[in-house]
């Protein structure tokens, strides 16, 4: 321990020593403070005329522990742990961002006490939304997502490694990061690469690392990172799609998420949607939330693939 550590701070850590090991010995203390015993008594006398119930008891199981009624003392995380923290909870608790919820607010509280170096980057990733968890998604690192949401926050080029799939090599790219998104319980990172010279949306559980440069950058005007992502996930597939339905677009846009395709509208009544797919057996099954008459321009593989779906309808209906 550094010599000019204040007797406030060496008390503080001293309360921490004994929350974490109940029963701790004054000269296990004096160790790892690396003071005397005295001075490890005199900083429990600081605790306790702060109102801190540090309780000791003598004989061979003696030692200090803390009483009942104690309140919440300074909390002391790191950013990893503040994120690491805030990630757990986002992947269990959908309502963690809401204030008014018990869970949310409790989370709120220890973003509160923490220092804003630490707090901010938790509060960024806090404020995202991870509805409807993905069971298979995997989460990503919590050093390695609190590295780019600072980038992120203090607008730093990066230069990443990335597998874009398990057992593929890993590549080297330099991107600005834009955001860090939580989607489906599956976290991106929205950015633009230089490598590329475009826009990429890139797992962040798939980040092998991250070195940040001195560049810096300015993200686009009036961006909308979740919107954004949406987008991006409609576009750049194998097959493009186009869907005439006969409805409104705002209305289509209450049955079809923006990730699954761009509504235009065609006229007042009627709307064109627009998406690329892999998987157009898959697609088929989407657009069955459209409660409107539709008919499938292109591409010839979703047509196939909705006569198919159709006919596997039509059987279900059958008498046995």
């Amino acid at each position: 321990m550094k010599h000019d550590t204040s007797p406030t701070a060496r008390a503080l850590l001293l309360l921490e020593l004994v929350q974490s090991s109940p029963g701790v010995t004054a000269s296990r203390l004096a160790e790892r403070l690396g003071v005397s015993e005295r001075a490890v008594r005199r900083y429990v006398g600081i605790l306790r005329e702060a109102g801190v119930p540090v309780e000791s008891a003598r004989g061979p199981h003696g030692g200090y522990r803390v009483g009942r009624g104690l309140r919440l003392p300074p909390l002391m995380f790191t950013t990893a742990e503040a994120l690491g923290l805030v990630m757990a909870v986002l992947d269990g608790h959908r309502d963690a961002a809401d204030p008014a919820d018990p869970v949310g607010s409790a989370l709120g509280k220890i973003m509160r006490v923490l220092p804003e170096s630490v707090a901010g980057p938790a509060q960024a990733v806090r404020k995202v939304s991870a509805l409807v968890p993905d069971p298979d998604a995997a989460s990503p690192a919590p050093d390695t997502t609190a590295a780019l949401v600072q980038a992120c926050a203090s607008q730093r080029r990066l230069r990443l490694g990335y597998r874009t799939g398990p057992g593929r090599e890993e590549r080297a790219m330099e991107v600005d990061p834009w955001a860090v998104v939580v989607r489906h319980g599956r976290w991106y990172l929205l950015c633009w690469s230089h490598t590329k010279n475009a826009r990429r949306v890139l797992r962040v559980d798939r980040v092998t690392a991250v070195d940040v440069l001195h560049e810096t950058y300015a993200p686009p005007p009036g961006l909308n990172p979740a919107e954004a992502l949406e987008a991006h996930l409609a576009e750049g597939w194998t097959y493009e799609v186009e869907v005439i339905i006969d409805a409104p677009a705002d209305t289509v846009a209450q049955w079809i998420p923006r990730s699954l395709g761009r509504p235009e509208p065609i006229d007042a009544d009627r709307t064109r949607l627009l998406a690329t797919t892999d998987e157009p057996d898959w697609y088929a099954d989407q657009l069955t939330a459209i409660k409107a008459p539709f008919r499938i321009v292109k591409p010839r593989e979703l047509r196939e693939a909705a006569r198919a779906l159709g006919r596997r309808l039509l059987d279900a209906d059958r008498e046995p």
